[in-house]
């Protein structure tokens, strides 16, 4: 039994996005993992797309329109790690020639103190954090730019990429691959979809809590001596 996905945006829809592909549908979603790795276009469904890349390798998931792909999961367990890993090592050169060039105090996106507070970031989890920085949306893009821009060591941030690469592209492949296989899956492909994107983004909304906390905090000290005054 196979299944489709249609009622999604058609950018953030995967299985419309590889459509869109036709015969170059690997090549496309290698293209597709490359830019979001750290090519600065971080709104794409890297999460999902490996998912249902999983899916439709083991046919059990299948493209609008009766649209038919060829993916092996030897193509994708190999593949898609390197061009992750490209993307990512892209990223950190970006970021080491122009990164700082890049973040501006009044910037709407790349901000100033998002370069001192990635750096800080990895100053407190150390380079483990470009791994976990592999299954969060948007920070997966920048975490390889403000890296280089952090001046992070090349050989460390190298051997780190590697490895969120390759437990990203491999375990959500083959995630899909293996849960694929249950009808109650292929049913519910949607909401799925939708379930891992909030899993991916819940880092983002701690982060943001702990920050707003810390900033109320530091406001309310700030606050007291004057409260005090008389």
């Amino acid at each position: 039994m196979t299944t489709t996905v249609t009622a999604m945006p058609s950018f953030l829809d995967p299985l419309t996005l590889v459509g869109y592909f036709g015969t170059w549908a690997l090549v496309g979603l290698l293209v597709v993992i490359f830019i979001e790795s750290g090519v600065l276009f971080p709104v794409l469904p890297g999460d999902t797309l490996l998912f249902v890349a999983g899916m439709l390798a083991a046919g059990t998931a299948s493209l609008p329109h009766g649209d038919q792909v060829n993916f092996q999961l030897w193509q994708l367990l190999v593949f898609i790690p390197i061009a992750a890993i490209l993307g990512g090592q892209v990223g950190y050169f970006i970021g080491r020639s122009i990164g700082t060039t890049m973040f501006k105090p009044d910037a709407r996106f790349l901000k100033e103190r998002y370069l001192h507070e990635a750096h800080a970031f990895f100053e407190q989890r150390g380079p483990f954090a470009i791994v976990l920085a592999r299954f969060v949306p948007i920070v997966r893009t920048l975490a390889p730019i403000t890296a280089g821009a952090a001046k992070m060591t090349y050989g460390i941030f190298t051997l780190f990429n590697v490895i969120g690469a390759v437990l990203w592209g491999v375990g959500l492949v083959l995630l899909g691959y293996g849960l694929g296989q249950f009808e109650f899956i292929q049913k519910l492909l949607e909401p799925i979809f939708i379930l891992i994107a909030l899993i991916s983004v819940i880092p983002l909304f701690i982060e943001w809590y702990k920050r707003r906390k810390a900033t109320k905090a530091a406001g309310q000290a700030e606050g007291e001596p004057t409260a005090g005054r008389t």
